[in-house]
């Protein structure tokens, strides 16, 4: 009988934990996971980070063309755009471009931007320098921002891909 108990308590054990870790797991170990996967692969169209001292044979004889694009996520109350719709870029050199977002709202406003690059292949060679999507923004009642972008394509770009559309969408976070 005590066996029986036991194997019984055991069985219920092991059917109450394994979905709650299996929750665990999901929730707190795959996110961070999934985005290191990301970054790596250019997955979904994720892009990679780059720093100052990083130098890059210039191809001056390849342009590529740049398209910004911005889009909100419905309930988000700021008024988000690119300062500049397309630029031509040599591959090696840094630019600088920006956008602009305007809380329309009497509260404060607190908000993520998510990039996304395509054709997605591209996104291993679009890397930032500089971006407002690095950090949450607050954006105060009635305030403007202007929003930095540094970036570069790296020369080593598949020569097929001769445009990029880099887009951005704003989520509103509570806090």
């Amino acid at each position: 009988m005590k066996d029986q108990r036991k194997i019984k308590t055991s069985f219920w054990v092991k059917l109450i934990s394994a979905p709650i870790l299996m929750f665990v797991f999901a929730i707190v170990i795959m996110p961070p996971m999934y985005d290191v996967f990301c970054e790596i692969t250019g997955f979904n169209g994720t892009t990679g980070r780059t720093d100052a001292s990083q130098e890059y044979v210039i191809k001056e004889d390849r342009k590529v063309e740049v398209s910004f694009f911005a889009m909100t996520m419905g309930g988000f109350p700021v008024q988000f755009r690119p300062k500049v719709s397309s630029m031509e870029v040599t591959p090696g050199k840094f630019y600088t471009t920006s956008y602009i977002a305007k809380n329309n709202t009497d509260q404060v406003v607190i908000g993520q931007a998510v990039p996304s690059v395509a054709p997605t292949d591209a996104a291993l060679y679009f890397k930032k320098l500089e971006c407002f999507c690095f950090n949450r923004q607050t954006f105060q009642p009635h305030e403007e921002l202007e929003m930095t972008l540094r970036f570069v394509v790296e020369p080593e770009l598949d020569r097929r891909i001769q445009d990029i559309s880099l887009s951005y969408n704003f989520f509103k976070l509570e806090s």
